[in-house]
């Protein structure tokens, strides 16, 4: 398939998990990619699968600097810019009674202006039948047990697609939601266990969790002309575990 064909890409938290295979499969489809994330040693193993049609650059997402530079490179090496998947994500378990300043910062920071920022940075680049992709999260349709700031943020990047939408309107861009519930990630696998793992898949419909392949291939479909009549909603890639 060549979907994204001429397109560039940029993917933050792209160098691991959901964001390495949304890489994976837009390279595949055709496009360039801008890979960006914190961890140098992992974007360099990103680079290597990737292969020629793809380029790191370092950075946060909570750091408006991080961001220019990411945005000059893509300038400089590409002109233009035609689909922004926000994807860098970050979150940890505390109850009720036990959360700390510090640990909504980390959600908020990340989830929320880290989203912002990444998409307001991009526009001056993108035009007409440019796409964004914000990822959201089932814990921020249902909640999650000890995720409150994880699952509030994930309710506000939610709710920044709908704005979004209408502070669009008559540019081309259109704005979407990907979220998916329980994925295996390596991350999501080491923190889990075998255990939580099966906990989790216990609880979808599907009796099992998603491959990050699935949820790149949603967000490859977001990206191209495929979803050109989608703008402001939210599609779940999470096996009916919100859905019921």
């Amino acid at each position: 398939m060549s979907r994204l064909n001429g397109k560039t890409a940029v993917i933050t938290g792209g160098a691991t998990g959901i964001g390495l295979a949304a890489a994976k499969r837009f390279v595949a489809e055709g496009a360039f990619v801008f890979i960006f994330g914190r961890r140098q040693e992992a974007l360099d193993a990103a680079i290597a699968e990737l292969g020629s049609n793809a380029h790191a650059v370092n950075g946060s997402v909570s750091d408006e600097a991080d961001l220019d530079r990411l945005y000059a490179a893509v300038a400089a090496e590409r002109g233009r810019l035609d689909i922004v998947f926000a994807n860098a994500g970050a979150g940890s378990v505390l109850p009720l009674g036990k959360i700390t300043a510090l640990h909504i910062d980390e959600a908020f920071d990340t989830n929320v202006k880290g989203a912002i920022f990444t998409v307001q940075k991009a526009l001056p680049l993108m035009g007409r039948g440019g796409s964004i992709i914000l990822t959201g999260s089932s814990a921020g349709t249902t909640g999650a047990l000890g995720m409150t700031a994880y699952s509030a943020s994930k309710a506000a990047v939610r709710n920044l697609a709908r704005t979004w939408a209408e502070d669009l309107k008559g540019t081309g861009i259109r704005v979407t939601v990907l979220s998916p519930g329980a994925t295996a990630t390596e991350f999501a696998k080491a923190s889990l266990g075998e255990e939580g793992q099966k906990v989790y898949a216990s609880m979808t419909p599907l009796q099992r969790m998603a491959d990050p392949s699935e949820i790149g291939a949603v967000a490859a479909f977001l990206a191209s002309d495929d979803s050109s009549f989608m703008t402001g909603s939210e599609v779940a890639v999470d096996g009916g575990l919100a859905q019921l």
